[in-house]
C-alpha cells in the first residue's frame, strides 16, 4: 500500500487511473485490526492501487472529502468518485471487499 505524502500527490492519484483511500491513523484500534487482511485485499484487487491516508497529517482532506470516522475508504477512477465506505465502525473484510466489488 502507497502512503499519501502530499495534496499535489492525492490530485495525481485522484485523477489517474483507479485508487482506493484508506483513512486510517496510527492511534485507530479498528485500524489496526484490519492491517492484517489488507495485504490479502489488494492482491484480490489489483486492478486498484490502495493508498493509505494519515487521517492526522491530511486532515484538510478528511474535512474536504467528509471522512469524519476511520477507518474509512473512498474510491475513485479517473478524477470521480466511485464510491465511499464511510463510518467510525470496525470493519470486516467481507465488508471491505463488498464495497470494492460495488465499485463502478
Amino acid at each position: 500500500m502507497k502512503k499519501l505524502e502530499s495534496m499535489e500527490q492525492f490530485e495525481q492519484f485522484k485523477n489517474n487511473g483507479k485508487h482506493i483511500f484508506m483513512f486510517s491513523a496510527d492511534w485507530c484500534p479498528d485500524c489496526r485490526v484490519i492491517e492484517p487482511i489488507l495485504p490479502e485485499v489488494e492482491a484480490k484487487y489489483q486492478e486498484y492501487t490502495f493508498v493509505y491516508v494519515d487521517r492526522d497529517q491530511f486532515i484538510d482532506l478528511c474535512v474536504q472529502l467528509e471522512v469524519f470516522g476511520i477507518p474509512s475508504f473512498i474510491g475513485f477512477k479517473e478524477g470521480q468518485e466511485t464510491g465511499r465506505f464511510v463510518s467510525k465502525d470496525r470493519k470486516t473484510q467481507e465488508e471491505i471487499e463488498n464495497f470494492i466489488d460495488g465499485l463502478n
